[in-house]
């Protein structure tokens, strides 16, 4: 990620009726997020949020929306799924929130609480960490994917499981 951050909001801006924060998520900076998964962003994203202060705290409530490309669990063909992750989390300046202790286990009440310097609020972690949130686990290209079939691509169908060509290799020098 860069050094400097994309989404920054001046906490001095906001009051209680709130502010409106809408951004494009360039495909760079998205990219660069997701560059240690197997997503690959099909253009720019955006974020919708709406930011609203309760006395030094800030309240952040919205949306982030990135369409990406995934292989698929059962073929391995491109499936584009579009992550659309709900954003709601307090900010609270940076001197109130308490250090956990090593043994500390985290309340209900403190999932959803992050810092902030007191002067601006951040925004590229929270959108960063739920977008990787929202990534499935097991994409699917489509709810009826029937997956690599075991049958040779001659008869029409797709072929083996590149991953597991290397096993077909093996197997074929040993029977030789």
């Amino acid at each position: 990620m860069a050094a400097r951050p994309s989404f920054v909001v001046q906490a001095s801006e906001l009051d209680a009726g709130g502010k409106d924060f809408q951004r494009t998520i360039p495909q760079a900076w998205l990219a660069a997020v997701l560059e240690e998964t197997d997503a690959k962003p099909l253009g720019d994203g955006e974020i919708d949020l709406r930011l609203s202060k309760s006395g030094p705290d800030v309240v952040v409530h919205g949306t982030a929306k990135a369409d990406v490309e995934l292989p698929c669990s059962r073929c391995l063909e491109p499936a584009r799924v579009t992550l659309e992750p709900k954003i709601s989390v307090l900010m609270v300046p940076a001197a109130k929130v308490r250090e956990p202790e090593r043994e500390h286990e985290m309340g209900a009440g403190e999932a959803d609480v992050l810092p902030y310097d007191g002067d601006s609020v951040v925004l590229d972690d929270l959108v960063r960490d739920d977008l990787l949130l929202e990534i499935p686990m097991i994409p699917l290209c489509s709810e009826g994917c029937t997956g690599i079939s075991s049958v040779p691509e001659s008869a029409g169908r797709k072929g083996i499981d590149p991953r597991l060509a290397p096993l077909l290799a093996f197997k074929k020098e040993n029977k030789e």
